[in-house]
């Protein structure tokens, strides 16, 4: 049981973590090894992520001082909070990455909580935003779907310039 003292510096030191980020994941680690856990938290480290426990009650209070109309009470176990200052897309890469190497089988990815456009993405979607590739492959892959019918153009001129040539 925490005292109020500790529950206090809990709750400012959760602010401060809020203020500086961007998105927060909530994730069910139950059953997670704590190795496991030290995995992840380097992982969230490599973008300057951090994941905290706090109380979903705490969490709510933390939520609701700093502005956000948001209810951690709606998860029905533990859920870990990963506070994260870049955009959800390139947060939920690493997350779903650890989820699925994991040997933990009871580790979920419960949802996110875009703190700038204020709404909530439920687990799959999280899940599906994961699953997306980087912002750089798909901008290679966006070039080479815009440059694919001018090389086929030219290979066609190429080949019609042979035919032409040879006759």
């Amino acid at each position: 049981m925490l005292t109020k003292e500790q529950k206090k510096q809990q709750i400012e030191e959760g602010k401060k973590l809020l203020k500086n980020s961007k998105v927060l994941l909530f994730v069910d680690f139950s059953g997670t090894t704590v190795e496991d856990l030290k995995k992840l938290r380097i992982a969230l480290l490599n973008f300057g992520a951090k994941m905290k426990v706090f109380k979903k009650r705490l969490l709510r209070i933390i939520l609701n001082e700093s502005g956000y109309d948001f209810t951690p009470e709606q998860f029905d176990l533990q859920a870990g909070a990963i506070f994260s200052p870049v955009e959800i897309s390139e947060a939920a890469g690493p997350i779903y990455k650890f989820s699925k190497e994991t040997k933990s089988k009871n580790f979920k990815i419960l949802g996110a909580y875009d703190l700038l456009a204020k709404n909530f993405c439920d687990g799959d979607m999280v899940k599906k935003i994961g699953q997306l590739p980087s912002r750089e492959v798909l901008l290679a892959q966006l070039a080479g779907m815009l440059s694919a019918p001018m090389k086929m153009f030219l290979y066609v001129l190429d080949q019609k310039s042979k035919q032409t040539v040879e006759k």
